[in-house]
């Protein structure tokens, strides 16, 4: 079933995140892209050299381990504000500070895989739930981060954010690293 809620209005979202809606804008289809996503993400990870994996781009910033922490548990976030906008709980979100949950995360210390698999789980987890979003909930608006926040704007993000990292990833460490 294809999934055509159609872009997020500037009024559904803070405008902070402008810059990963405007990555996922001319989406059609969100879950299928999320879907999508998830095969070219974990195809890149696996071409990851063991080296490369700790590897940071500059002092100061996260590894990449540390990176694929922060997007997992950015997209347990988002998904978690979807479901409970979705839900029509009007209860306000709060924001949550990235570079703390990515020092909590120790990533470093995991192992690859599970980090990995751990991603591939948490996008597949959203998959379904926006899968089964009946129609309607898709332009409910809650408030995320004491904004305005719809269903919809909430599944481009997700697909922004990841499309960002990818970026920066491909960008500013493995244009480095020779991986």
């Amino acid at each position: 079933m294809a999934h055509r809620p159609g872009s997020p209005e500037p009024r559904e979202y803070n405008p902070y995140f402008e810059g990963y809606i405007s990555r996922a804008r001319e989406i059609s289809d969100p879950v299928a892209r999320l879907a999508e996503q998830l095969e070219e993400v974990l195809s890149l990870l696996n071409t990851l050299e063991p080296a490369t994996r700790l590897h940071s781009y500059a002092p100061d910033k996260w590894s990449i381990q540390e990176l694929l922490g922060h997007i997992t548990d950015t997209e347990r976030i988002f998904a978690y504000r979807l479901l409970r906008v979705a839900r029509g709980d009007e209860t306000p979100l709060p924001g949550f500070d990235e570079n703390a949950y990515v020092v909590s995360a120790e990533a470093e210390k995991c192992a690859w895989g599970s980090l990995v698999q751990e991603f591939a789980c948490v996008r597949r987890s959203s998959l379904l739930l926006l899968s089964n979003l009946p129609e309607a909930a898709w332009t409910r608006i809650g408030t995320t981060s004491n904004h305005p926040t719809s269903v919809r704007a909430l599944a481009y993000i997700m697909i922004g954010h990841v499309e960002h990292h990818i970026a920066v990833l491909r960008d500013r460490y493995l244009s480095r690293s020779g991986n």
